[in-house]
């Protein structure tokens, strides 16, 4: 049984209306990845398209910061271009994609120099982000409810906004999340049970209560 589902809580109606637009995915094309491996820019920009606004969404979740999150996730395409021959697993392409997102994410919090960070000149021409393309949920959410959960999402500590993201907005299993964030499926439980109930004080006065699930 999926941990997302949470009946008529507040926090399955946030994590259904993100869902709805972030996780919307056919699977890609049989030969795509392969192409990708051997240098074919058209290959990985199929892959951009496919997976750059919920690695966006995910990054800005953690950042809060809509400039930044823009930048980072950039650089993390950038790093999977040059780096996708690597992948042994073609079937966790997307839990590899989000754990070297999480990376950039972490470097950048420890930089004290983040002006000055550069995308590399061998980023593809194809790898470039439309400005108002940031957020897929704002058409589903509206502002104000929009507004309170990032507001909730920036109380909770990096850990429990991270599992928070993967798994309520991304559906991501707790096996993946491990793999995405190096911890074990026991902490990832308890983090995600703390977020939750903190995220439902924060929304709860805006939907409605609801029972603990």
């Amino acid at each position: 049984m999926r941990d997302s589902a949470t009946g008529a809580s507040c926090l399955a109606l946030v994590g259904d209306s993100r869902s709805r637009n972030v996780m919307a995915f056919a699977e890609l094309a049989s030969g795509v990845i392969a192409r990708a491996k051997g240098g074919d820019e058209e290959a990985f920009h199929i892959i951009f398209n496919r997976y750059g606004k919920p690695v966006l969404s995910f990054i800005n979740d953690i950042v809060h910061n809509r400039e930044l999150a823009e930048e980072l996730a950039q650089e993390t395409f950038v790093r999977a271009y040059r780096s996708l021959s690597g992948l042994k697993d073609d079937s966790r392409l997307s839990t590899w994609l989000f754990g070297i997102a999480r990376n950039v994410v972490r470097e950048s919090a420890r930089s004290a120099r983040r002006d000055e960070r550069k995308i590399g000149l061998e980023e593809p021409e194809s790898l470039k982000l439309a400005t108002g393309e940031v957020l897929p949920e704002g058409a589903v959410l509206d502002q104000e409810l929009n507004g309170k959960i990032r507001r909730a999402l920036l109380d909770l500590d990096e850990d429990k906004r991270m599992v928070f993201s993967l798994k309520i907005f991304h559906e991501k299993s707790y096996e993946e999340i491990s793999a995405i964030t190096g911890h074990s499926i026991g902490k990832l439980k308890t983090d995600l049970h703390r977020a939750r109930a903190q995220m439902r004080r924060h929304l709860e006065g805006y939907l409605g209560s609801a029972p603990e699930s």
